[in-house]
C-alpha cells in the first residue's frame, strides 16, 4: 500500500489539537454559514433573520480559476448565499490565472475594481490606496480562527490587508523503497544527511535513478533560495524584517546547492529544469528525492513514497493566495457594504463550506477549525470533477506543517527585484562564473540602495 507520510508525522500531526485534520465536501452538500431563524417579511415570505430590512448590497468578486470546476463550486455558494442573504447580491466571475492580472488592471484603470478579489500578492494596491484594511471587514471571531502565520503573512508594517483564501506548502519527498535499497533507512534531516544518501543511491543506481530534483530555472529558483537558507538558519531579512540577502547562512546554502550540481547528484539541467518534470520523474519512480508541493505526486503513481520535513531547521515554504477588499468611496451606503462584506466572509470560512472548497480544489485550509475537521473528516467531501473523497491522513499531516511556513517577503516593494536577483545569483554561483559571497554582497548592495 502506498505510504504518504512518515508515521512519526503523522503521530505529530494527530497531537496538535489545533492542527489535526482537515477535510471538505462536494459542491452540492455545501450549506450556507450560520443560518438562524426565519423572520416573517412584509410580503408574508420568510427572510433570514440577520439580513431582514437591511439596505439592499451587491458585491462584484472576481475568483481566480484554480481548476476546471471552480466555476461550479463557486455557482453553488452564490445560490447557498443569496438564499441565506436575500438582501445581498452576489455577482461571483472566475477569471483564469493567465488573464486575471490583466482583467483587474484594466478594471483598475476604469475605476471599476471588484468589491472583492482573489489574486495572488496586494502590496501595489495598498502603495496605490486602493484596499480596505483587513480588520475592518474581518469579525473577530474569524480573525481568531486564521492561522497566525497566514494571517501576518498579510501584513504590511502591523496592517493585515488581505486575507489567506487557501494554502500550499513544500515538504521533502523521498520514495522509500530506492533510499531503503541504497541502505538508507529514514529520509534525512540534516544537510549532511542529504549528500550522504545521495553517495549511497548515486552507488548503488548509477545514472538510472537521479537522487536529488532541482529546480533553480526562472519559473522557481527563489523557492530553492527558500529551501536552502531558510534551512541553513537564514533567509531573505533579519530580526527586523530588513533586507539580509548576504548573510553567512545565504552563503553557505548557495555554496551547498553548488555542491548538489557538482557531484553529481541532481538532475542535469537544474537551470531549466522546473519541478513540474521533476515531479513528473518522481511519480514514474526515477527520481529519489525531491522538495516539491504537497499535491506533487501523480494520483496514479505507484510510489512508495513519504513526505517528510526539510532537512536542516525544518522550516516549510508556505504559499497562499489572498482575497482582498476594495474601497468604493461612491457606495451609497458603506456601512451596510461593509456588513455585506463580512457576511461573505463569515459565510465562505464557515468550517464545513470551507472545508469542502479545500477538497474540492485540492489545497490546505489557512483556518484552524477547518485543519482540525479535515485530519479526521476529509472523506466527506469529493475533489472537484470526480466522485474521489478527500483523505483525512493526507489532510493530517500537511496541516500539520503549516503553522512552521515561512514566506517570501511579498509585501517588500523591491520583493520582485529580490525574486529574480536570488535566481541570478544561483545560476552565476553554479556556473562558476562568480563566488557565493560576492554575488549576495552585489545583490544585497542593489537592494539595500
Amino acid at each position: 500500500m502506498k505510504k504518504k507520510v512518515l508515521s512519526v508525522l503523522l503521530a505529530a500531526a494527530m497531537t496538535v489539537s489545533a492542527l489535526a485534520g482537515c477535510g471538505g465536501g462536494s459542491a452540492e452538500e455545501t450549506a450556507p454559514a450560520e443560518t438562524t431563524e426565519e423572520a416573517p417579511a412584509e410580503s408574508g415570505e420568510e427572510a433570514p433573520a440577520e439580513t431582514a430590512g437591511a439596505e439592499p448590497v451587491a458585491l462584484d468578486i472576481i475568483i481566480s480559476q484554480y481548476g476546471n470546476y471552480t466555476q461550479e463550486w463557486w455557482n453553488q455558494f452564490e445560490s447557498d448565499f443569496e438564499a441565506a442573504n436575500s438582501n445581498i447580491d452576489l455577482n461571483i466571475e472566475i477569471v483564469s490565472w493567465n488573464d486575471i492580472y490583466t482583467v483587474v488592471n484594466t478594471r483598475i484603470s476604469t475605476n471599476e475594481q471588484p468589491d472583492i478579489l482573489n489574486i495572488s500578492g496586494f502590496a501595489d494596491y495598498v502603495a496605490d490606496d486602493l484596499l480596505m484594511q483587513a480588520t475592518e471587514y474581518t469579525s473577530p471571531e474569524l480573525q481568531a480562527n486564521f492561522i497566525p502565520s497566514f494571517w501576518e503573512s498579510n501584513s504590511i508594517d502591523g496592517t493585515v490587508w488581505a486575507l489567506p483564501i487557501l494554502a500550499s506548502c513544500r515538504a521533502l519527498f523521498c520514495n522509500v523503497d530506492l533510499l531503503a535499497e541504497a541502505g538508507i533507512e529514514n529520509p534525512p534531516t540534516t544537510w549532511d544527511e542529504v549528500l550522504t544518501a545521495c553517495q549511497a543511491i548515486q552507488d548503488t543506481f548509477g545514472d538510472d535513478i537521479v537522487p536529488w530534483g532541482l529546480d533553480i530555472s526562472t519559473d522557481e529558483g527563489q523557492a530553492a533560495f527558500s529551501y536552502y537558507s531558510w534551512n541553513f538558519g537564514g533567509g531573505y531579512v533579519d530580526a527586523n524584517g530588513d533586507w539580509a540577502l548576504n548573510s553567512p547562512e545565504n552563503v553557505e546554502a548557495v555554496e551547498f546547492i553548488k555542491t548538489l550540481i557538482d557531484s553529481g547528484y541532481c538532475n542535469s539541467a537544474p537551470f531549466t529544469d522546473t519541478r513540474y518534470p521533476l515531479q513528473d520523474a518522481f511519480s514514474a519512480g526515477t527520481l529519489a528525492m525531491m522538495i516539491g508541493p504537497m499535491n506533487m505526486v501523480a494520483a496514479d503513481s505507484t510510489v512508495n513514497y513519504v513526505a517528510a520535513d526539510l532537512p536542516g531547521n525544518q522550516v516549510a515554504l508556505g504559499v497562499c493566495d489572498q482575497l482582498m477588499v476594495f474601497k468604493d468611496e461612491e457606495a451609497e451606503n458603506q456601512e451596510a457594504r461593509t456588513a455585506a462584506i463580512t457576511a461573505f466572509f463569515d459565510a465562505f470560512y464557515e468550517q464545513e463550506t470551507y472545508s469542502d472548497y479545500m477538497v474540492f480544489e485540492g489545497f490546505l485550509p489557512a483556518t484552524l477549525d477547518s485543519s482540525e475537521y479535515l485530519a479526521q473528516n476529509a472523506e466527506n467531501h469529493i475533489v472537484g470533477g470526480s466522485d474521489v473523497t478527500g483523505s483525512s491522513e493526507y489532510f493530517a499531516t500537511f496541516c500539520a506543517v503549516l503553522p512552521n511556513c515561512e514566506f517570501y517577503p511579498m509585501q517588500k516593494a523591491e520583493w520582485m527585484d529580490v525574486r529574480n536577483g536570488v535566481i541570478d545569483v544561483e545560476q552565476q554561483v553554479c556556473t562558476g562564473t562568480i563566488d557565493a559571497q560576492t554575488a549576495l554582497d552585489n545583490l544585497q548592495a542593489d537592494v539595500a540602495e
